[in-house]
């Protein structure tokens, strides 16, 4: 089936079933000249597994964009960090529409297969998702569909282009289905809530033509798919587990522990006991109730949840005695690793704790960005978060980076990129790794604060500090209660993930992941109003522990000099095969990259060495002129006269004839290699050889020189 459909004024040709015909249901959209092809396959159900086994993975190939991948074997490797970042875009509005009850395995797959650069696909294989989903009879909440916003001047626009998201003050991805908002993602320039606000209710009110053109669809390929029952409890198993734990699940809750190990310690032995009191039972009452552990913790779970959430709905009392708008207890310590960490933070917020650690490499240590389809070529900001087994008191084996650790440290990456300096005026590359020490909610915003603290303990003049909370909802019917710096039993049994990261000015980057179907934009708007004033509360703790940044740079970070070279002298300074560079790099010991429009940064930990592999390259490359003065070293000589290094890497010949006001009779007689001498530029031929002399030159303009040459 072929179908077009206008959005914004531009058309999405759909080809829905045509490709893969072996998959559940596919989607062919393309729009201008990007095409993306999603699929989705229900396979068989799992035993054993208490979780919905959904699995989305996005693709990119290269020929997408006419470009042949490089390496050893020529072809697409390990998914880059977009590619990845890409694949939770489309999970995390489609996981809360599919019952989590079903058990058979789910996997959506789209696969970028032509790009047009006016259109990225991120946004429309999140809404083909939706259409493959319900094409392939997969119960499903739907539908659901996501569009890009951009602020360019003044105006919200609809899928901007790449160009114009990069000069956007705002790159916000909302997906929603009939119900609400779904889903956030944004990266913005300080922008204030109440623009934040009207951008999630813009981008909500585009998403409805879609959520129709959907219904359209479906309606007309004769596709019902109704939602199975979920699966129901024996009703006295369930009676049985509230009759022996509510009271003690109660008391516990009311009694508002404020230490994670301990509360959940108390529920284990209160979960046992139930267990006990079961096994206790007579043989005929305990085969009725034909209990399993699963069930038992099934049960158990949803007992705490409801209990949980009725004291924070009816006494507005969280389960550690706080209230809903209420931070936990924070510290803040800058300079806690010692020597050649460039700088360092610590950011403790209740139980989650986030070491920081910031380190300043040279222009040469960007990221490459030549292996997906992003245009973007290299990054020069990165941030990497690691999420050990420790940090939640458990032993289990470290395996790469999962993609919750790969968000993660896109989401405190994107936070911070709108106030670093620009390149420059600080042409340092900078990267943050956040260390997870500690873990009890909210550990994505504790690196967004520990990543500000290291940044500014390692003297990178940030235009602001960034700070970050994370945001819950508990809602039951019409009551909503919206939670302040939510903790890990919060976020477990509650409704949202909402993170807001920004300065005092305005919001920087948010993310927003919902388990119920949906949520009115006038809840979020709460959400975003209620982080403000925790965020300006955490931002007056971290400049309590560093109110500004470093003046001044660790001892141990690279010094950095640049200086900006004709680009057609590049070559020369490289030299044949890099023999000149090496050259340099050999003599001084500094770090020398060149880049292609000609700007040279020298880097190294000793100024010294930094400042002698500048004067090489800049007397390599300044144009020397008629009549310039200079004072220089005799270097070598030969029979009709003396070579003299008038500039670093710069020679220039004095004629026998030029050496001095009489006749010469032998070069020796005048100068000798290493002797210090006066020159005047006399000519420049026509193959760029320098002709000096030493005739004619003012005492005055020998002192200048002489003192010029000494620094």
């Amino acid at each position: 089936m072929e179908k077009t459909i206008v959005f914004d004024g531009r058309e999405i040709r759909l080809r829905i079933g045509d490709f893969a015909p072996q998959a559940g249901g596919s989607v062919l959209m393309t729009m201008g000249d990007t095409t993306v092809l999603i699929t989705a396959t229900r396979g068989n159900a799992r035993e054993g597994i208490d979780f919905l086994p959904l699995m989305v993975e996005y693709e990119e190939r290269l020929y997408a964009a006419g470009r042949i991948p490089g390496g050893f074997l020529r072809r697409e490797g390990r998914p880059p960090e977009k590619v990845v970042l890409i694949s939770r875009l489309i999970d995390r509005p489609l996981r809360p529409l599919i019952p989590d009850w079903i058990r058979e395995d789910i996997q959506v797959v789209a696969t970028t297969l032509s790009l047009d650069e006016e259109v990225p696909p991120d946004v429309l294989a999140v809404t083909g998702a939706s259409l493959a989903v319900m094409v392939a009879g997969i119960p499903f909440q739907g539908p659901m569909a996501a569009v890009r916003v951009g602020l360019v001047g003044d105006d919200f626009v609809i899928n901007p282009t790449y160009n114009e998201t990069e000069a956007s003050d705002l790159n916000l991805v909302v997906a929603g289905c009939p119900n609400g908002v779904i889903m956030v993602e944004a990266e913005a320039n300080q922008l204030p809530e109440q623009d934040m606000i009207e951008a999630i209710d813009f981008g909500y009110e585009a998403i409805q033509e879609l959520l129709q053109a959907q219904r359209e669809l479906v309606s007309a390929l004769g596709i019902n798919t109704p939602l199975p029952p979920a699966p129901t409890p024996v009703p006295e198993l369930e009676a049985f587990v509230k009759d022996q734990a509510a009271d003690a699940i109660q008391a516990l809750l009311e009694r508002t522990e404020p230490d994670k190990r301990l509360r959940n310690q108390a529920l284990d032995q209160i979960k046992a006991q139930v267990t006990a009191a079961l096994e206790a039972l007579p043989e005929e009452d305990a085969r009725r109730l034909a209990a399993t552990p699963k069930g038992i913790d099934a049960l158990f779970k949803s007992l705490t949840k409801k209990l949980m959430r009725r004291q924070v709905l009816e006494k507005g009392v969280r389960v550690d005695g706080r209230k809903t708008d209420q931070v936990r207890p924070i510290t803040c310590e800058v300079g806690v690793l010692p020597r050649r960490v460039h700088g360092s933070g610590l950011f403790t917020r209740g139980l989650t704790q986030v070491l920081s650690a910031a380190t300043l490499g040279t222009p040469g240590d960007a990221q490459d960005l030549s292996d997906d389809l992003n245009p973007e070529n290299e990054k020069r900001y990165l941030h990497h978060y690691n999420f050990p087994p420790y940090s939640v008191g458990e032993a289990r084996p470290m395996r790469a980076p999962s993609r919750r650790e790969i968000g993660h440290g896109a989401l405190a990456e994107r936070a911070l990129l709108p106030v670093l300096p620009s390149k420059d005026t600080f042409p340092y590359v900078l990267r943050v790794v956040s260390e997870v020490l500690s873990s009890n909610g909210s550990t994505s915003m504790g690196s967004v604060c520990g990543s500000t603290l290291a940044l500014m303990d390692a003297g990178v003049p940030l235009k602001k500090p960034v700070g970050g909370v994370a945001m819950g909802l508990i809602k039951e019917g019409d009551q909503v209660a919206v939670l302040t710096d939510i903790q890990d039993i919060e976020d477990f049994l509650g409704d949202m993930d909402f993170k807001v990261a920004g300065t005092d000015t305005g919001i920087t980057a948010l993310q927003m992941d919902m388990k119920i179907p949906g949520l009115a934009v006038e809840v979020l708007a709460q959400a975003v109003r209620q982080a403000k004033a925790g965020r300006l509360y955490i931002l007056e703790k971290m400049l309590a522990a560093i109110p500004a940044p470093r003046a001044e740079q660790s001892p141990f970070a690279p010094r950095l000099l640049t200086l900006k070279i004709d680009p057609e002298l590049i070559g020369s300074v490289i030299g044949p095969g890099g023999k000149t560079i090496r050259g340099i790099v050999e003599e001084t010991g500094a770090k020398v990259d060149i880049e292609d429009d000609g700007t040279v940064t020298i880097a190294a930990v000793d100024g010294i060495k930094a400042e002698k592999a500048y004067g090489i390259i800049y007397g390599m490359t300044r144009r020397l002129n008629e009549g310039d003065v200079y004072a220089g070293r005799v270097t070598r000589i030969i029979p009709i006269g003396a070579f003299v290094e008038i500039l670093p890497g710069k020679e220039g010949m004095i004629h026998i004839s030029q050496l001095a006001d009489y006749r010469v009779g032998k070069v020796e007689d005048v100068v000798s290699v290493g002797d210090e001498v006066v020159v005047r530029v006399r000519e420049i031929d026509g193959r760029g050889r320098v002709n000096l002399t030493r005739l004619g030159i003012h005492p005055d303009e020998a002192a200048a020189a002489r003192e010029k040459a000494m620094g």
